[in-house]
């Protein structure tokens, strides 16, 4: 049997899939995968003003989804990629995660169906 998720890997997982979820941050990470952008063709393939692409991106950085890089000639460029050894290990959490292979059959420890209507009684209320 495969082991569970630790509390702590799945709070983690779940900051780091929150931070996806958002379709610009999705689009983001989807033209990074096409290589190394600067912060203006961004802006300009998602349309979008120079401060909400800057508050996406630094979400994906806080992430450490993404990286970034000052351009050493000027830095008002800014590249950004993505940082694949992150991105890999999202992948095999999710992919472990989500394996049918660890669907188990299980009988429940209560209820009618594990010890007959009157031995266990309906559940409490807390009341």
């Amino acid at each position: 049997m495969l082991k569970q998720l630790s509390t702590d890997d799945s709070v983690a997982l779940a900051d780091v899939l929150k931070t996806l979820a958002h379709p610009t941050r999705l689009q983001i990470v989807d033209l990074l995968m096409q290589g190394t952008h600067c912060n203006c063709e961004l802006a300009v393939q998602l349309g979008l003003a120079p401060n909400l692409l800057s508050y996406h991106l630094h979400l994906l950085e806080a992430a450490g989804l993404v990286a970034s890089a000052r351009d050493e000639q000027d830095a008002r460029w800014i590249y950004y990629t993505v940082r694949r050894p992150v991105l890999m290990a999202l992948r095999q959490a999710v992919s472990t995660l989500l394996d049918p292979a660890r669907i188990m059959p299980r009988r429940p420890d209560c209820g009618p169906r594990a010890c007959g209507p009157r031995a266990c009684g309906p559940p409490s209320d807390g009341g």
